[in-house]
């Protein structure tokens, strides 16, 4: 079989393709950068843990309850780095091919740029939630307008991802096999 040369037009494309395709990975390091993050996060967790099991017997009962909300927080903000690191580089860089492994989370299968946006908008009110949450426990300590805006933010957020989750299902989406 006879392979045909390619212009010069081509060639400069298929340049500029393979470029344009390849940069992808610069986003690599961003992701590894988001894994240091989870370290970090981590270590938070176990330094808050320990204060509420050192503190069993001293701490009161909002004290506590503050302390597992905190944690709570943290494992929450712990799985949207989850999702951001493994959806976003299943989305964006390349496939992780995880199929028929017993881990293999099942958003995983059907990850896409609208469905990553809709559950990250799902997984940020729920962490809102949570603060606002361990505000009304602390109320007292705290100014109305505080109260109101963190409030009014949460709202902000909660009325975000219905409008995005709207849109998504305005879009059209390819036929399922």
């Amino acid at each position: 079989m006879k392979s045909e040369a390619l212009s010069p037009i081509e060639t400069r494309g298929k340049f500029l393709s393979t470029i344009l395709f390849g940069s992808r990975w610069l986003q690599v390091p961003l992701y590894l950068g988001l894994i240091a993050a989870q370290v970090v996060y981590v270590i938070h967790f176990m330094v808050e843990l320990e204060h509420l099991v050192a503190g069993t017997f001293k701490l009161g009962e909002e004290a506590i309850m503050l302390i597992v909300l905190g944690l709570i927080d943290v494992v929450m903000i712990s799985n949207l780095l989850i999702m951001v690191i493994v959806g976003g580089y299943e989305t964006f860089v390349s496939r992780l091919r995880l199929e028929g492994h017993p881990d293999e989370p099942e958003w995983l299968s059907h990850v896409n740029a609208n469905v990553l946006k809709v559950k990250l908008a799902t997984a940020i009110i729920g962490i809102s939630s949570i603060h606002l949450l361990k505000t009304f426990i602390n109320a007292p300590n705290l100014t109305d307008k505080v109260l109101l805006w963190q409030t009014v933010i949460h709202m902000t957020f909660v009325f975000s991802a219905i409008s995005i989750a709207y849109i998504d299902k305005l879009m059209p989406h390819p036929a399922k096999h």
